[in-house]
């Protein structure tokens, strides 16, 4: 599928989840086999170039495509989670967010000095989730050869927060 077509299976939702957003609802194009099979398809596409040995994929929604393109091309899949969701020993980094802060998650042993990783979330707005992933990454002595979006929300510049990062998006807005 082409971007544009791709792009019409994307619902807007006006005003979610405050007054004045537009919220991507991508659920519309994870129904569509089509579009969802060519976004994991471009996705892994690009990945593949940054040869790394795992995927990162940030809860919740970079599970569903970052589970996808490790599987695709072979890889091991590594999740960071909320504070709280990962049952073993953890690594964490706090970040702020627009309203407070949150804390991301990863297991101590997910990664070790030298594993090349991409990461892999649905959309990239402000870049800070992205950043805070990054940190606690290289807090494991793994190296992040890129990171990959489907959406990519550019009028909010974060690619500016992600420091020199490769950065793939699908779509862009």
């Amino acid at each position: 599928m082409t971007s544009a077509q791709l792009k019409k299976t994307i619902r807007d939702i006006p005003d979610f989840p405050k007054k004045g957003i537009i919220f991507k609802d991508i659920t519309t194009l994870l129904k569509d086999p089509k579009a969802l099979k060519s976004s994991v398809d471009i996705l892994a596409k690009a990945v593949a170039k940054a040869k790394p040995k795992y995927i990162v994929g940030i809860e919740s929604r970079g599970f569903i495509f970052g589970t996808a393109v490790a599987y695709k091309l072979g890889l091991g899949f590594i999740p960071v989670r909320k504070k709280g969701k990962l049952p073993y020993k953890t690594t964490s980094v706090s970040y702020d967010l627009e309203y407070g802060t949150d804390t991301l998650e990863m297991h101590a042993d997910a990664l070790k000095k030298g594993d090349k990783v991409v990461v892999i979330d649905d959309l990239l707005a402000t870049g800070g989730t992205v950043a805070a992933v990054a940190k606690l990454v290289g807090g494991s002595g793994a190296k992040i050869a890129g990171v990959a979006f489907v959406i990519e929300l550019s009028f909010l510049n974060g690619r500016d927060k992600l420091k020199g990062l490769p950065v793939f998006s699908v779509l862009q807005y």
